[in-house]
């Protein structure tokens, strides 16, 4: 399973889903053959690394993304990957109005993976004060769990084939 998660600019949300995601995999579910990615639908930041506020958010949770730099999608994201989940519906529909149409179905929000929420977007902290890159790692780890017990839900167990 390939997962590509998708922002703006790929510096501050996409790259914490992916480091967050990409941590709670390892943990959680080693065996599950899954590979995650994030860009962004603007090519503002290409090559730098997550902004300095998200790092540092992170790592006050233990999360390092320093080999992280951000990228745009590209066409062919949309062939590679298995699922690409928007932080917010303005990403979204940038997204579904350049995928094939055969790829559309593949791309969500992110956060319909945390029903429990009471917001469907991922707010952008850019511009906003640090209590909204806090407020972004509490979403991303909602729905990164959620999507876990999702893909679990998806994968065969191991022992149900052999008879």
């Amino acid at each position: 399973m390939k997962i590509l998660f998708v922002c703006l600019g790929n510096i501050c949300r996409s790259p914490t889903a992916e480091i967050v995601f990409r941590e709670i995999v390892t943990r959680e579910a080693p065996e599950l053959p899954i590979e995650v990615d994030s860009a962004g639908t603007a090519a503002y930041h290409v090559g730098a690394p997550p902004d300095s506020r998200t790092r540092q958010a992170a790592l006050r949770r233990g999360y390092d993304m320093s080999a992280l730099r951000a990228r745009v999608v590209e066409a062919q994201d949309f062939s590679r990957f298995d699922l690409i989940l928007a932080m917010d519906r303005q990403n979204l529909d940038a997204l579904r109005r350049r995928a094939p149409a055969v790829a559309r179905e593949r791309i969500r929000l992110f956060l319909e993976f945390a029903p429990e929420t009471d917001t469907t977007e991922v707010p952008d902290p850019y511009y906003g004060g640090p209590n909204g890159f806090e407020e972004v790692l509490d979403l991303v780890e909602a729905a990164a769990k959620g999507l876990l017990q999702h893909l679990r839900a998806l994968t065969p167990t191991r022992g149900a084939n052999a008879h």
